[in-house]
């Protein structure tokens, strides 16, 4: 396994409880397994599935989902393939026929294909040796994302007695576990429980005050950066994307609202890097399998604790740093409230308010956001400061005597009748003459403009800081109207002295920051090389027609480019980097590392990681994209001929070439020789720069040379001095 494991998938180690469950299906025996996002759930059943004799059916409800899979899959040499609607008659056949044959090994099905007039007859024809659930979850009735179609597998479980069933789920509570097991028939099965812990997970609470420019500011440090925004209502997310890229960042909004083909082009641009923000309703991310996602932000209340720790689970499943922000206001528990009223069955209604409930105490508390998240899923936290969300990392404030302000605060909520919320006080309180304010004569208040000097965000850290101490209490209803409890009233009127936990000048809290010691992706790479190759990737993707993490993920490039490994076999080191992946690209990053590291000077590092046996053992073989360039050049095309031929770029033609020739085969590049006045001159600036890097010579020529044409030029300039 650890062989296969190394070939196929590029990975030296198993994560925790990986191993013990592929024992346990290679036993024949049924499982639960309960994985965080990111936490290795495919590989569970995706390895196994080579041992096999037979195929691994793949119950998955995410059309997207089953394409990146198979592409990621296919890209790693196994053969795999997928049913659902997005396929034509012809494509079923064919995928039909390669399963038949024996030749696929894992197939793809969605749920609602069990049901369809002649599949399950089409089922038994195959040797299935594996049946694997995923988002088991959604078979039960009290899970948050609960599909119909899914109770269709008791049929399925029906026709395959003695076949194993793996049943996959990131986010299930232990009464939605229980019903899983129930409803799939495997009440005997071992229950593998991973820790929902994601260390590499930042969860912070930002009070929604002024939301757009705190985002804004937020996604400065992200840009060009993966990002998810999710909102309400798909009015909001049109609105917000618009004001995005208004601000000057790529922005696209997703919901269930837009035509297939416009969610379709939106979902392939960000899997794509080609858009980098996606502000969506919870329609947007089940299907993405896109494990670069650095921050996740939901701009209003989630409807469950299920739901926002499965939507922030898309951040990070790669492993590396990242965040998830919520911007919080009590506020927006009306809009939830609104709809779970319209919820017919009552028992079904109260649930949803439970949940909300739980949505609310996370908000409100002040405890580790990661404890209340672990231990809501039934997991226990000893430490009770995680050290990286909002509430571990605020500076401890001491407390301070805010009395002359609580008291405004006071007379504020009652002289205004205990009917408005928070905003209606302060603009009391700050001499507000808006409309509401004046149609209300509260304007004639004594109390009213009272507070001018004190800012509006200190004004509100007071308000709700009174609320957690009691002085406060928000009053049942639809609209989340203040006022003075009994124990407030006391203090009011016994003139009590009030010190709250608030600083004078920051009185919100700020940002957890990321930390790189988060997960062992935290190294402290070249970021320019990481930069060349991240471009690489996009171009090798864009050539092979899949998301760039296909190729490589972010921590494969992030390694590369602190190792900077120069052959095959230190390439092989790198994690992530498979047999069929070196084989296929490994090359054409040997070219840039080597070219990068050359014209700097850099050493490889060494790598503490060694290569897996096979891996040396098979014989090195020519990237086919790189022979297909060699091939042009062989028959005299010049580069821009290559270019229009192949679709590449200079830069990519000029990294084939240099790979050919790096490898020692003998290649004719008269064709692609510059003219005899433009290699002269970047000879004579070689020669002035006294170096054979390319950034002193490019400053020397200016802007009528590129860095393409130098490096080709330099190709030139070294061979006929060896002549």
């Amino acid at each position: 396994m650890r062989e296969i494991l190394k070939t196929h998938f590029g990975y030296d180690a198993f994560r925790p409880l990986q191993e013990e469950i592929m024992n346990a299906a290679l036993r024949g025996e049924d499982a639960l397994v309960l994985m965080p996002t990111g936490g290795g759930k495919s590989l569970c059943y995706q390895l196994p599935a080579l041992l096999f004799d037979g195929v691994t059916l793949v119950i998955s409800p995410l059309i997207a989902l089953m394409k990146d899979q198979v592409d990621a899959l296919v890209a790693n040499g196994i053969a795999a393939a997928f049913l659902n609607s997005s396929l034509t008659d012809d494509e079923m056949d064919s995928v039909r026929f390669r399963a038949l044959s024996g030749e696929l090994k894992i197939l793809y099905v969605a749920p609602e294909r069990l049901a369809s007039y002649g599949f399950q007859d089409f089922l038994r024809q195959l040797r299935v040796s594996l049946i694997a659930v995923d988002e088991a979850h959604c078979i039960s009735e009290w899970g948050h994302d609960f599909r119909p179609d899914y109770r269709n597998l008791k049929d399925l479980r029906r026709a395959f007695p003695d076949v194993p069933v793996m049943a996959l789920t990131a986010t299930a509570t232990p009464k939605v576990r229980e019903d899983i097991v129930a409803q799939l028939g495997m009440p005997s099965a071992p229950v593998f429980v991973s820790s929902f812990n994601r260390p590499n997970l930042n969860y912070v609470l930002r009070q929604k005050q002024n939301a757009f420019a705190q985002l804004a500011q937020l996604l400065e440090t992200y840009r060009e950066k993966p990002v998810i925004i999710y909102c309400f209502s798909r009015k909001d997310t049109e609105s917000l994307a618009e004001s995005l890229c208004a601000a000057g960042f790529r922005a696209a909004a997703y919901h269930a609202g837009l035509d297939r083909e416009t969610r379709a082009r939106t979902q392939d641009e960000f899997i794509r890097d080609e858009v980098s923000i996606i502000v969506a309703t919870i329609a947007f991310g089940m299907g993405i399998d896109k494990p670069d996602v650095r921050l996740v932000a939901h701009m209003d209340l989630p409807k469950s604790i299920e739901g926002y720790y499965q939507e922030t689970g898309r951040a990070g499943r790669d492993g590396l740093p990242s965040e998830c922000v919520l911007f919080y206001s009590f506020g927006d528990k009306r809009k939830q409230d609104f709809f779970i009223g319209q919820i017919a069955e009552e028992a079904e209604r109260e649930l949803a308010r439970a949940k909300l409930a739980q949505v609310i105490a996370y908000g409100e508390t002040d405890q580790c956001r990661r404890k209340f998240l672990l231990e809501y899923f039934g997991e226990p936290w000893d430490d009770e400061r995680c050290g990286s969300c909002d509430n571990c990392v605020a500076q401890p404030k001491e407390s301070r005597d805010v009395t002359e302000l609580a008291h405004k605060v006071f007379e504020a909520v009652m002289r205004t009748g205990e009917r408005f919320g928070a905003a209606h006080v302060c603009d009391v309180l700050r001499g507000s003459r808006k409309e509401r304010i004046v149609q209300n004569r509260h304007d004639t208040l004594t109390v009213h403009g009272t507070a001018r000097d004190v800012s509006v965000d200190l004004l509100r850290e007071v308000i709700r800081l009174m609320q957690k101490q009691g002085y406060l209490q928000k009053n049942d209803g639809d609209y989340p109207t203040l006022c003075v409890s009994q124990y407030g009233r006391q203090a009011f009127e016994d003139g009590e002295r009030i010190l709250l936990p608030i600083s004078a000048s920051e009185p919100v809290r700020a940002f957890a920051k990321p930390s790189r010691n988060a997960t062992a992706g935290g190294l402290a790479f070249d970021q320019d090389l990481f930069d060349q190759l991240r471009r690489e990737r996009k171009a090798i993707a864009d050539e092979h027609n899949v998301p760039p993490f296909i190729i490589f993920g972010d921590r494969t490039l992030q390694e590369m480019a602190f190792y900077f490994p120069q052959s095959r076999e230190r390439l092989a080191t790198i994690f992530g980097v498979g047999a069929r992946k070196l084989d296929a690209f490994g090359e054409l990053f040997l070219a840039v590392i080597r070219g990068y590291a050359t014209e700097r000077g850099l050493a490889e590092r060494p790598n503490p990681r060694q290569p897996v046996r096979p891996m040396v053992a098979s014989a090195p073989r020519r990237s086919s994209t790189i022979s297909q360039t060699g091939e042009l050049v062989r028959q005299g095309l010049s580069l821009e001929q290559i270019m229009v031929e192949r679709k590449l770029s200079a830069g990519t033609i000029i990294q084939h070439v240099t790979a050919i020739l790096g490898a020692g085969e003998d290649l004719d590049i008269e064709s692609l020789r510059p003219s005899t006045a433009r290699l002269t001159a970047i000879g004579d600036a070689f020669r002035a720069a006294n170096t054979s890097f390319l950034t002193p010579v490019k400053e020397i020529l200016g802007n009528d040379f590129s860095y393409d044409e130098i490096r080709l030029a330099r190709l030139f300039l070294t061979r006929d001095q060896q002549n």
